[in-house]
């Protein structure tokens, strides 16, 4: 699943252990446990503007001015364009 950027992992901690950030799955019944289907996407667009892993995770994670949150939640939201407009000017 990383190496086809359907998910992403940064290493964090005293041990430098890989991590998965728990906003990345779904929550609910049936699907718990999943990866966000539009976080594929938006995680090739955000390599292809050059952005490595963990700077994708911190882009994620960061609020953002034209989404008025962060690009997680707009995506979690079902706001996957939105997210990958505000993406687009990483390239520039």
């Amino acid at each position: 699943m990383l190496a086809e950027r359907r998910l992403v992992a940064v290493r964090q901690g005293p041990n430098d252990a890989w991590s998965v950030p728990a906003d990345l799955l779904t929550v609910g019944e049936g699907d718990a446990g999943r990866v966000l289907a539009s976080l594929r996407g938006t995680l090739i667009q955000l390599g292809d503007a050059g952005l490595t892993d963990v700077e994708c995770v911190i882009w994620l994670f960061s609020e953002d001015a034209e989404l008025g949150e962060r690009p997680i939640d707009a995506l979690r939201s079902g706001r996957t364009h939105a997210v990958r407009r505000a993406a687009q000017p990483l390239a520039f």
